[in-house]
């Protein structure tokens, strides 16, 4: 957590608070960047216009005019809007200062979040965006895309979808919802797959990701998007953290299991072994 949905709903709500202000100044009272070295991000980020914020999988893309600052929160990073003068709470780790005496703090309780700053022209070229594999809408996210990327891994198809270089924006949460609405068991091996199960790993993974972002990403423990804004797609999932309530189709009990070390739930019955 947050996954694609989570970002893309953080992406929206900062586009809202931040665009086309200029930064004056960087705190890095924590180190989180990865690249380049602290004192260089300070210095090149400075009189940087934020001109517009993507996404790329899981990584917030703030454009600047020379650069774009790229912001992974993984597990429970957000981002908050203060005034310049605001107390700096425990966990405010990097707090960049506007020309309007505005702040934007990234607050992180694990201290897991990672930060680039990249020249606009390298940024696709080089990690760790030219790691990432198709976003769940790419056109090229076809059935033989997915046959060629899964032919040779015997790894369940749980622990595949989590492959950040072959589809990139799933975690854990839509994962299980992803293959209970496929009816493919969270074990069965991705190599062993059907056409028609691979192509409803499409289907579902764009459904289940577009029904997300249109409610804000999914809550749980302490993730929200940005102050006051709580996602509502944990009122929809249908088996990821349901484990002994009976499955909203057939009624049997839902289980949890874990895959590769995560947490996983699914339906023994809806979602039957073929392995």
């Amino acid at each position: 957590m947050p996954e694609l949905p989570e970002v893309e709903t953080v992406k929206n709500t900062l586009k809202g608070k931040v665009l086309n202000k200029t930064i004056k100044k960087v705190q890095v009272l924590w180190n989180l960047i990865d690249y380049p070295e602290v004192e260089k991000f300070k210095e090149r980020i400075i009189n940087q216009q934020i001109i517009d914020i993507k996404r790329r999988g899981k990584w917030l893309m703030f454009e600047l005019n020379d650069y774009y600052l790229l912001s992974h929160l993984r597990m429970e990073g957000k981002y908050l809007i203060r005034k310049n003068g605001d107390e700096v709470t425990k966990h405010e780790h990097v707090i960049f200062t506007f020309d309007d005496n505005t702040q934007l703090r990234y607050h992180d309780t694990r201290k897991f979040g990672k930060m680039h700053l990249i020249e606009k022209d390298k940024v696709y070229k080089m990690k760790p965006l030219n790691e990432l594999g198709l976003e769940p809408w790419d056109n090229n996210l076809t059935v033989d895309y997915l046959k060629d990327k899964y032919s040779t891994k015997k790894l369940p198809i749980k622990t595949v979808l989590l492959d950040q270089s072959i589809i990139t924006g799933i975690g854990n949460i839509y994962a299980d919802e992803i293959l209970f609405l496929s009816h493919i068991n969270p074990l069965c091996k991705c190599c062993n797959l059907s056409n028609e199960e691979l192509e409803q790993i499409i289907v579902n993974t764009r459904q289940v990701l577009n029904d997300a972002i249109r409610l804000g990403g999914t809550t749980i423990r302490s993730y929200e998007s940005s102050e006051g804004v709580h996602g509502k797609f944990q009122n929809n999932l249908l088996v990821h953290n349901h484990e002994n309530d009976k499955c909203p189709i057939c009624n049997y009990i839902i289980r949890k299991i874990k895959v590769n070390g995560r947490g996983t739930y699914f339906c023994e019955k809806c979602q039957k072994a073929n392995f």
